[in-house]
């Protein structure tokens, strides 16, 4: 079996949808799929350049709940890991020096069981090739700490499948701390220092 590396963002409940959008603006221009329309908690209702379970049929997460999208995102080839990672054909679908990385698997949760008043978004690398770009490349890390700011996000953490994980953004800085760490002892702990949220 391979590794399944992943980025998760935190952003308040009510910015899923500029969050969605902020993703959207990080796809290939051209996919070869139908988009996917989700309505969200509140009634928002977006197109999505991606897929949901690889199809393309509406989705209805208004109850609130999960929402799994494959996602396909472009990355610029800045740094080694990235040079590494990067396949001759990725390059036959490279745009203004980026190529597609995906399927990214994303799981949006309405709820954070950290903070109620806060939604995550879970992204997860398919292969053992992209894990390692995902921790390796200042390039990735950079799109989803720059993600998570475009989100009004507080907190970006990277899981490596270690006992502790990297805390990369936090309320609107860069970070290299980890979870748990000298200053966040568990995940309640760094959820604590998040602004707080109408739940």
């Amino acid at each position: 079996m391979g590794i399944d590396y992943s980025y998760e963002i935190f952003v308040p409940a009510r910015n899923v949808t500029r969050a969605l959008t902020e993703l959207a603006a990080l796809a290939p221009t051209t996919s070869p799929r139908p988009p996917v329309t989700v309505t969200l908690p509140g009634g928002d209702e977006i197109v999505l350049p991606f897929t949901s379970h690889y199809e393309s049929g509406p989705v209805d997460c208004s109850t609130g709940g999960t929402l799994d999208l494959d996602t396909t995102i472009m990355v610029g080839v800045d740094d080694d890991a990235m040079r590494e990672f990067a396949q001759p054909h990725d390059w036959e679908r490279a745009e203004r020096g980026k190529i597609p990385v995906g399927y990214v698997y994303l799981t949006v949760r309405c709820a954070s069981r950290w903070h109620p008043g806060y939604a995550s978004l879970d992204f997860t690398a398919a292969t053992t090739g992209m894990s390692l770009a995902f921790e390796r490349s200042a390039s990735v890390r950079a799109v989803f700490t720059g993600l998570t700011a475009a989100s009004g996000g507080v907190c970006c953490v990277l899981d490596t499948e270690e006992a502790t994980r990297q805390i990369c953004w936090l309320n609107g800085e860069p970070t290299r701390e980890t979870v748990p760490g000298p200053r966040f002892a568990d995940y309640r702990a760094l959820a604590a220092s998040w602004p707080a949220q109408e739940p």
